[in-house]
């Protein structure tokens, strides 16, 4: 038995679902496939996979073997790549994990440049506003924005968001337009933003000159999602600060009114995020240049 090609075969089964679509995606035969498989669960003297007629599912113990030897693989593809002038025309698969506004609104408009540059760099983009564990998902980065609370990462900054505070045309009209950050405690309702990670609620926050104010706000309805969160004020359920990529096209059509145009809003600095163990893959680099360039844009 070849190991290393059995390795590879049971890392892309688990990954494509089944036998016939991880055989395709290496392009061979399915019985080989299987017959690799069986030769590797002998070796091991475990039962790595369960098979059904459609659909192929991980034991425990084959689990635990993808997750280490998936690694494995990264780190030997990253060897050879380093080995075959991978500085000129990187390869391999990343994968990368992005907030929800931010994969919409920025990095997927801008992939078809991405992969103009590196064909031979294939993208899994996981889109979430969850906090993810890179090395126990085997995630190649993140991208996030403000403070990143794990010292033993490695975060390079690539840009600022900059937020602003606004309501549909909508909202406006039923309740008028606040004259001060306080009255959103009172006398108007805001949409409001919790972490999908901790259930923790983001205030609002208001700078004018000296004078610093954090505001949580009268709520009907609270959300974990950024495009979620713009589509409720969007629908006039309430006031919203959200970085301005956002709303810019929102405001030039008059769907959205920016509120409290005296008073700032904090800015957010925005991260690619990745374990120090992947800071020398080709692939990785190019992509977290690629992406500080792309943020430049919206700085």
């Amino acid at each position: 038995m070849d190991q290393f090609l059995a390795l590879r075969v049971f890392a892309r089964v688990v990954e494509a679902g089944t036998f016939t679509r991880a055989a395709d995606s290496l392009g061979m035969p399915k019985s080989t496939v299987t017959k690799l498989l069986q030769s590797l669960e002998a070796h091991l003297r475990v039962k790595l996979l369960n098979r059904s007629t459609r659909r192929v599912t991980v034991t425990a113990d084959g689990a635990a073997y993808y997750e280490r030897t998936a690694r494995l693989l990264t780190e030997l593809e990253e060897i050879d790549a380093s080995l075959s002038n991978a500085q000129a025309s990187p390869k391999g698969r990343l994968r990368i994990d992005v907030g929800a506004s931010v994969a919409v609104q920025i990095v997927v408009p801008h992939l078809c440049d991405f992969h103009q540059r590196y064909p031979d760099i294939q993208i899994d983009l996981g889109v979430g506003d969850r906090v993810v564990d890179l090395v126990a998902e085997n995630v190649d980065c993140v991208v996030r924005a403000g403070v990143i609370a794990d010292e033993s990462l490695v975060a390079r900054r690539i840009g600022q968001l900059d937020f602003i505070t606004c309501a549909a045309p909508a909202y406006v009209a039923r309740h008028g337009l606040p004259a001060h950050p306080a009255e959103l405690e009172d006398n108007h309702c805001v949409v409001a933003y919790f972490s999908a990670g901790t259930g923790r609620f983001y205030p609002f926050d208001f700078t004018r000159g000296a004078e610093k104010l954090e505001v949580d706000g009268r709520y009907t309805v609270a959300v974990n999602d950024s495009n979620t969160y713009l589509a409720a004020g969007l629908n006039g359920l309430g006031i919203i600060q959200v970085p301005r990529f956002m709303v810019d096209a929102h405001l030039a059509r008059g769907e959205m009114l920016q509120l409290l145009q005296d008073w700032t809003c904090s800015s957010l600095p925005v991260y690619v995020v990745y374990p120090p163990n992947r800071h020398l893959s080709a692939k990785l680099r190019v992509f977290v240049d690629w992406m500080a360039e792309v943020f430049a844009q919206y700085g």
